[in-house]
C-alpha cells in the first residue's frame, strides 16, 4: 500500500516549497502538478497558439509529451524531450497556465498522468485540485492558505532574488487575479476538500509549517490503518 499527501492552495501559499521539504524528510517522491500545466502553457505560447481557444489548445496538447525526471534529487520537467524547468517559471507562463487549466481536455490528460505517477509509490503532490479530484483518497490532505498581501510579498521577493524587478502592487494584482481564475473556474475549481486539514502559513516559517504538517500526517496515517 502506498501513501500520499495532497497539498492544495492558492498561488504563493508555499505549496511547492513545503512539499519539497516534506518529500526530503519522508524520502517520498514530490510531484509538482502546476509545472505540468505550465509546460502546456509554454508550448502554446512558443507556438503562437491562442490560449483562449480550447480547440486549438486541445490540438496542441494532443501533440506534445510531458515527462518528469529526477536529477540530483530535483524534479525536472521535460516538454518534448527538452528540459523546460526554468522556462516555465516566468510570470507570462504562470498566467497562461491558469487560462489553459480551465479546459477539460487539458485537465483530463494531466490528471491521468498524475494519478499514474501516484500509483507507483509514496508521493507528495501539490496543486489546486489534488485532494478533490486527482487524489480524492489521499492518505492526508492539506489546504494551505495565506493572506494575499503575504503571498504577494513572497512572490515579490522571489522575483527580486531572480533579478526580476516588478512593482509590488502589480504582483499583488496578479495574485488576486490568479485567485479569481482558480476559485471561479467551472472545471475543478480551487477549494478545500471536506476532509482536508486547513493550514494558514501567514507569519510562519517554512520549518514551522513542515513540522505542523508532519504531525497531521501521523494522525492521518493512524486513521488510515
Amino acid at each position: 500500500m502506498y501513501y500520499s499527501i495532497a497539498i492544495d492552495g492558492p498561488a504563493g501559499a508555499g505549496k511547492s516549497t513545503i512539499a519539497k521539504c516534506l518529500a526530503q524528510k519522508l524520502g517520498w517522491v514530490y510531484i509538482d502538478t502546476g509545472a505540468m500545466y505550465r509546460a502546456v502553457a509554454l508550448c502554446c505560447l512558443e507556438n503562437d497558439v491562442d490560449i483562449s481557444n480550447e480547440t486549438k489548445v486541445t490540438n496542441q496538447i494532443n501533440n506534445i509529451s510531458i515527462n518528469i525526471a529526477y536529477i540530483n534529487k530535483e524534479q525536472h520537467i521535460f516538454l518534448n524531450n527538452k528540459d523546460v524547468s526554468t522556462d516555465i517559471r516566468n510570470q507570462e507562463v504562470s498566467l497562461a497556465a491558469s487560462k489553459v487549466a480551465v479546459f477539460h481536455s487539458v485537465r483530463e490528460a494531466l490528471v491521468k498522468l498524475q494519478q499514474d505517477l501516484a500509483s507507483k509509490g509514496n508521493v507528495i503532490m501539490d496543486g489546486r485540485d489534488i485532494g478533490t479530484v486527482v487524489l480524492p483518497n489521499a492518505t492526508v490532505k492539506i489546504f494551505l492558505t495565506a493572506s494575499s498581501y503575504e503571498r504577494a510579498t513572497r512572490r515579490y521577493k522571489e522575483q527580486l532574488e531572480k533579478g526580476i524587478i516588478q512593482d509590488f502592487e502589480e504582483v499583488l494584482k496578479e495574485i488576486n487575479h490568479r485567485d479569481e481564475l482558480d476559485y471561479k473556474r467551472e472545471i475543478s475549481p480551487l477549494k478545500k476538500a471536506d476532509d482536508a486539514y486547513g493550514v494558514d502559513t501567514t507569519g510562519y516559517s517554512i520549518e514551522q509549517i513542515v513540522e505542523e504538517i508532519l504531525i497531521l500526517c501521523k494522525k492521518g496515517e493512524n486513521n488510515s490503518d
